[in-house]
């Protein structure tokens, strides 16, 4: 025998047939999951059945003017929570959304009535004031640090403190002068508060805007390079720094887009009434936050949609005039909302449970 062999060549064996192995990390997810991951699917749930809920108990709700009232209640609230839903994507919250709104209105009415000025002037003004707000809220939190619990806090006691004791000091009393009959009232309502007619049931103008702007906010965070920066800045800021997201300015313009949107809505409620209470809007942001959480939003930042808002608003507006159209106390309205929040987180929480559950 040979001291040495030769090595027989090796023989491949085909590949077994049969369907291709996957891990975890590859296999197709179900569509049910897919869909469930979504942050609106938990809220649009809530919303369907809160509607189903106030068809069967409150039976004027049927009628087509009275859910032209339901949206109406809901894009006043809508308007404020989609900006503030894109900042609690971004990770932090305002908690002076509500007396800014005030603020916006009463420094519009003011500076028009008090100057004896075209109601335009003091649209212009307000929005320098709303944005500058924003602006100051998103540079204390950059620049110091602090969260924006606190900043904000802060800036809701400040302007709750202005709006009554200027409102007073300019013109005597604890509301402003009525502006209906000055230049400019009219077309400024008709851009602000105007009525039209779908099928003899009169519609607010607020409810188009309310849906034009969630449809243009959904396009900034799903199409837009900005809006990846709410997403990176929310989930993690220093590593969306190291990555080059300008982080301080996506930060303060989201502070300034709350501050729009409470522009957009002060001058709603100025050119619908006429005159503004300077000690409304207190409690409003809590509502606004409601509503961006109970669609989906994370109150720790990163997560989030505007469609979900819409939602949230929705249910807000549907429980706000549900309640009278069943006759029950209004004084039980909090209470429910309370109820609803905690029970539209914890759906939201299972939801997204279930959904990154393999």
């Amino acid at each position: 025998m040979s001291m040495t062999q030769q090595a027989a060549p090796a023989v491949e064996t085909p590949p077994a047939s049969g369907p291709k192995q996957t891990d975890g990390r590859t296999a197709q997810r179900p569509l049910a999951l897919k869909l469930l991951a979504r942050p609106e699917v938990g809220v649009f749930l809530g919303a369907v059945a809160v509607y189903v809920f106030f068809l069967v108990a409150a039976p004027p709700v049927r009628e087509a003017s009275a859910m032209a009232n339901i949206l109406y209640q809901s894009s006043t609230i809508g308007l404020m929570a989609l900006p503030v839903a894109l900042l609690m994507i971004g990770g932090e919250f305002d908690l002076s959304a509500g007396v800014a709104v005030i603020t916006s209105a009463l420094t519009a009415s003011m500076v028009s009535y008090q100057l004896s000025m075209n109601v335009w002037v003091g649209v212009i003004s307000a929005l320098v004031v709303s944005l500058a707000v924003g602006a100051f809220n998103g540079w204390m939190l950059v620049k110091t640090g602090l969260p924006s619990f606190l900043v904000t806090l802060g800036t809701f006691l400040i302007l709750q403190g202005v709006n009554l004791a200027v409102t007073k000091l300019v013109t005597g009393n604890v509301a402003t002068d009525n502006i209906s009959d000055m230049d400019g009232f009219a077309q400024a309502k008709a851009i602000f508060a105007s009525t039209f007619q779908v099928g003899g049931v009169t519609v607010k103008i607020t409810v188009v805007y309310w849906l034009v702007f969630a449809a243009l906010a959904t396009w900034v965070l799903m199409r837009t390079k900005y809006g990846n920066w709410i997403f990176a800045v929310g989930g993690n800021q220093d590593s969306a720094r190291a990555v080059g997201v300008p982080v301080t300015f996506t930060k303060i313009s989201l502070f300034m887009l709350v501050g729009l949107g409470a522009w957009f809505v002060g001058m709603h409620n100025l050119f619908s009434f006429s005159t503004v209470q300077s000690g409304e809007g207190v409690g409003q942001e809590l509502i606004y936050i409601a509503a961006a959480v109970i669609g989906g939003c994370l109150l720790t930042g990163g997560y989030g949609s505007a469609i979900g808002p819409v939602f949230g608003a929705f249910m807000f507006g549907m429980v706000n005039q549900g309640i009278v159209y069943a006759g029950w106390n209004p004084d039980w309205f909090k209470a429910f909302l309370g109820v609803m929040l905690l029970g539209a987180t914890l759906i939201n929480l299972w939801v997204r449970r279930t959904a990154t559950r393999r």
